[in-house]
């Protein structure tokens, strides 16, 4: 059993920002140049992305939670 649900949106945002981290890395010890200005777009297309991801997976969850069982019953949860 999973201990925490998969978000698929901060996987996203954590490969991103791990992406640029390892752009400056490779910038920092010489192996490339890198210009001061190409995290601002990654970062921002990096969180759009992840947001985009986290809107998708918010409304397929949602969708898949409203189907009613094979029964035809809506089931509540044990505190509704």
């Amino acid at each position: 059993m999973l201990r925490h649900e998969f978000q698929p949106g901060r996987l996203v945002a954590g490969v991103v920002l791990t992406a640029v981290g390892v752009v400056y890395a490779g910038d920092a010890t010489g192996a490339w140049q890198t210009p001061w200005f190409v995290a601002i777009p990654l970062v921002v297309g990096g969180l759009c992305l992840a947001g985009a991801a986290a809107v998708l997976d918010r409304a397929v969850r949602r969708r898949r939670s409203g189907r009613t069982p094979a029964g035809g019953a809506r089931t509540e949860g044990a505190g509704s």
